[in-house]
């Protein structure tokens, strides 16, 4: 009996011994997040996905990893982040007769992919300092939703792969300055980082700030497609001493952002108050940023910028089904236009205006693949932003715990022993190599479509499933204007539109005309 009990003993050490030295590795290695915040039991969810073709419809698809993104898409983007082959054996899993199904048409000449990927040159004719923006970017996401070392996996990231990097409205922090790379500089309604007392916009700071050689381009916030039309509120509790000093709001009080802009009220004063921008940050590129709601409003920011006589280097159009840390749920799901009805809405009003030539446009929005690229730039973008995917290549694994403080990956938390888990040299490495492959594999796609250069992709080359028995273009599904075509003779679709629109207001006034 004594034997036994000295050999179950025995055991019980050796188990005991095993899972410290576990523990220990799991706490010391940088490769994996999970393991580093949940040593030892974070391997379950590894072994789950070893074996995940038997066990998906049970666990995977009941929000293990959450569901924002389809299970397809989460293995694209993490197996590019890894740098795994992404060939695989049979073939597509998708319905491709179902109704809605959209293909890029390819050509029975393709062409070998370019050496090299394109880019885009941001800056009109007003810009003393063009940017080459990358096909793919770091959307805006605010240091504060973001922990220090995620804002640093991006940027490091961003600098190794030579795309930009935005900072989202919470400010510019020494995170995003740290690791070099390029910077799209965001400006809200609160201002945060060029913002006086009483939250009006702060010149002076603007212009010392912008004066950052890492700054490369300037934006304004106008509206975001996860909550259009509201502004934010970070809660005191929240507000650190570090957060405070980033967004130049007193630390421990409640820090608002307001629902629309101070310093303008009108489409003709958002086109001077961003060419004033431009000038304070010495002729670097400078756009805002909106999620389409009247085409009215977007038609009368044309006429602001033909009365103005100047026009934004760039517009980002961002689509209602971007996503947030948190937002108001009917906000999020009822308000605001998609980024395919919002993108074509905002490329044909500058092209009918006589306008497209000046003003380059981005699209943010559920930004994953090669081919949501793709199709980006075939309905009008000249580049794109990613987001989600963007965090999920630094770690995120859609929890969907980003609203608590609690997020397990490191990525969406304050707390510094959570943040830890982000180890910032591997993830940084992961959020290159994600960039890379998809803008590679955006460049292949191209190529295969007959095209080595963006812009010589059409509307002709993406097509949809409408019937069981139709498939049609989306040059034959939607109108495209011509240049110019608005200011002499509007088609009878465009026409009552373009005449309520005017350079002198915005909203209810016009919508009502509407």
């Amino acid at each position: 009996m004594a034997g036994a009990r000295s050999w179950t003993a025995g055991i019980g050490t050796a188990v005991g011994a095993g899972v410290a030295g576990l523990a220990a590795w799991d706490l010391l290695q940088r490769k994996h997040t999970i393991l580093r915040r949940y040593p030892v039991v974070g391997h379950l969810r590894y072994l789950l996905e070893d074996v995940r073709p038997e066990l998906q419809q049970y666990f995977i698809e009941r929000d293990w990893d959450g569901r924002p993104f389809d299970r397809d898409t989460r293995a694209l983007i993490y197996e590019r982040a890894k740098g795994v082959n992404e060939e695989k054996p049979y073939g597509t899993e998708l319905d491709v007769d179902r109704v809605g199904h959209e293909h890029l048409v390819h050509t029975t000449a393709p062409l070998e992919a370019p050496d090299e990927p394109a880019r885009v040159t941001v800056g009109g004719p007003d810009c003393a300092r063009p940017y080459s923006m990358a096909l793919l970017n770091v959307s805006a996401m605010s240091f504060g939703s973001l922990s220090a070392n995620a804002v640093r996996a991006l940027n490091k990231g961003a600098r190794m792969g030579g795309f930009a990097h935005d900072t989202g409205e919470g400010g510019l922090s020494p995170y995003h300055l740290e690791h070099g790379g390029d910077i799209v500089w965001e400006l809200g309604t609160g201002y945060f980082g060029a913002r006086t007392k009483d939250g009006d916009f702060d010149a002076d700071t603007f212009r010392d700030t912008a004066a950052k050689d890492q700054i490369k381009t300037v934006s304004l916030k106008l509206s975001q497609g996860a909550k259009p039309g509201v502004g934010g509120v970070l809660p005191a509790a929240k507000v650190t001493a570090e957060i405070a000093r980033t967004r130049g709001v007193p630390q421990g009080e409640k820090c608002v952002s307001p629902p629309g802009h101070k310093v303008f009220s009108t489409p003709t004063g958002l086109i001077e108050f961003v060419a004033r921008m431009r000038d304070l940050a010495g002729g670097k590129p400078a756009g805002f940023k909106l999620c389409v709601g009247s085409r009215v409003d977007v038609l009368a920011i044309c006429k602001a910028m033909i009365e103005v006589g100047t026009a934004p280097d760039f517009i980002i159009v961002d689509g209602s089904e971007g996503g947030t840390g948190a937002a108001p749920l009917e906000f999020e799901d009822h308000v605001g236009t998609s980024l395919t009805e919002g993108l074509m809405t905002v490329h044909n009003a500058l092209v009918g205006a006589g306008l497209r030539d000046r003003v380059r446009i981005g699209a943010s929005g559920k930004v994953a693949g090669a081919s949501d690229l793709v199709k980006r730039l075939v309905q009008g973008a000249d580049y794109t932003n990613s987001a989600r995917a963007m965090m999920m290549a630094a770690g995120c694994i859609q929890a969907q715990r980003c609203h608590t403080d609690r997020c397990p990956s490191g990525v969406t938390t304050q707390n510094p022993r959570r943040a830890r888990a982000l180890d910032v040299g591997d993830k940084s490495e992961r959020v290159y190599r994600y960039q890379k492959a998809t803008v590679d594999e955006a460049m292949r796609l191209m190529a295969a479509m007959g095209v080595r250069d963006p812009a010589e992709l059409t509307p002709a080359q993406l097509r949809r499933k409408e019937s069981a028995t139709q498939t049609r273009s989306y040059a034959e599904l939607y109108e495209w204007l011509s240049p110019g075509e608005l200011l002499d003779q509007p088609p009878a679709t465009w026409a009552a539109d373009w005449a309520i629109a005017s350079p002198d207001r915005f909203g209810p006034v016009a919508a009502a005309l509407r």
